[in-house]
C-alpha cells in the first residue's frame, strides 16, 4: 500500500518511518525543496494546489492523508473524488478557520472561550466591551504554534491592534488556566473508535515545550466524550487531537488538530 502525504514536515517523516516497517510506500506533496520527508518518501515538490501533481498523487496512492492543517481544504476536497482522503475534508476546512472551528465546538456544545469575529476597529472594540480584557486577538487562518495572535492588555494595545486590521480576525476571552491537556483519538473507517490518556503540556513562547503522559487522569473522561462528539459528527477517520484549557475543573476547547499531533510524540 502506498500513502500520499500533503505537506513534508517532521510529522511526514514520522509518519514514514513508521510506516516502513509495516511494508507501507510513501509520496509526499509539499513546496519546500528541502522538506524533511522527501528523504523517506517519493517527493513531489510543488504546490499543494497544483492540479498536475494532485492528479500525480490520486494515481499512485492508495490513500492520501495530510501532515498540515494548512493544505488548502479545496486539494483534499479534489483528491477525495479520485481516491480515499482521510480525514475528512470537512474536518480541514473547519480546522483552517477559527471562526468555523469554534462554531463547530458551540454546534457540539463543546465548551469553548467566549468570541466574537473581528472585522473592523468598530466591532474589535465592541468584543472589547463585551469580552472584557484581558483579550486574545487571533487571524482566523494560518497561524499555528503561537502566530497571528496577540494579547491586548490595555487602551494602548487596542488602538495599536484597531489601526492594523487587515484581515479577518477572532477575539478570544483571555483564559486564566490551571494547566493545558490534550486528547489524541482515532477513529477507523467502520467507526471504532480508540483513545491515548490524556497528556498535560507545557508551552514555551507560544510552541510546546513539554507534554507528560497522564494516564486516569480525572478529567479524562471529559475530553474523550467531547472527541467523540467531534469525530462522529465529522464522520471522521484518522488520528486527530483537541487541546483545552483546564479552568476550575471544566475544560476549556483551545483547537483541534485534523491529523497527527506533537502532544502524541510519546506515543512513539
Amino acid at each position: 500500500m502506498k500513502v500520499g502525504i500533503l505537506g513534508g514536515g517532521q510529522l511526514a517523516r514520522m509518519l514514514a518511518l513508521a510506516g516502513h516497517p509495516l511494508g507501507l510506500k510513501f509520496a509526499v506533496i509539499d513546496p519546500a525543496p528541502d522538506a524533511c520527508a522527501f528523504s523517506v518518501a517519493e517527493p513531489m515538490c510543488g504546490a499543494w494546489e497544483d492540479r498536475e501533481l494532485l492528479n500525480r498523487m490520486a494515481a499512485c496512492a492508495d490513500v492520501v492523508t495530510c501532515e498540515f492543517e494548512n493544505v488548502p481544504a479545496e486539494s483534499l476536497w479534489y483528491l477525495a473524488e479520485r481516491v480515499p482522503t482521510y480525514p475528512p475534508p470537512e474536518a480541514q476546512a473547519a480546522k483552517r478557520d477559527r471562526l468555523k472551528e469554534k462554531q463547530l465546538f458551540g454546534e457540539l456544545e463543546v465548551p469553548a472561550p467566549a468570541h466574537q469575529a473581528v472585522s473592523s476597529p468598530a466591532e474589535l472594540h465592541e468584543a472589547v466591551e463585551r469580552l472584557g480584557l484581558p483579550l486574545v486577538l487571533k487571524t482566523r487562518s494560518y497561524g499555528y504554534d503561537g502566530k497571528g495572535q496577540r494579547v491586548l492588555t490595555g487602551r494602548e494595545d487596542i488602538e495599536a491592534a484597531a489601526q492594523t486590521l487587515r484581515a479577518p480576525m477572532i477575539a478570544e476571552q483571555f483564559v486564566r488556566f490551571s494547566r493545558e491537556v490534550s486528547i489524541v483519538a482515532v477513529r477507523g473507517r467502520n467507526g471504532q473508535t480508540a483513545y491515548y490518556p490524556i497528556a498535560e503540556n507545557v508551552h514555551s513562547q507560544g510552541i510546546l515545550f513539554t507534554s507528560r503522559c497522564r494516564p486516569s487522569d480525572p478529567v479524562e473522561h471529559l475530553a474523550r466524550g467531547y472527541a467523540a462528539r467531534l469525530l462522529d459528527r465529522l464522520g471522521y477517520v484518522g488520528v486527530l487531537a483537541i487541546e483545552f484549557f483546564e479552568a476550575d475543573g471544566r475544560l476549556l476547547a483551545n483547537e483541534f488538530a485534523p491529523r497527527v499531533h506533537n502532544t502524541g510524540h510519546w506515543t512513539i
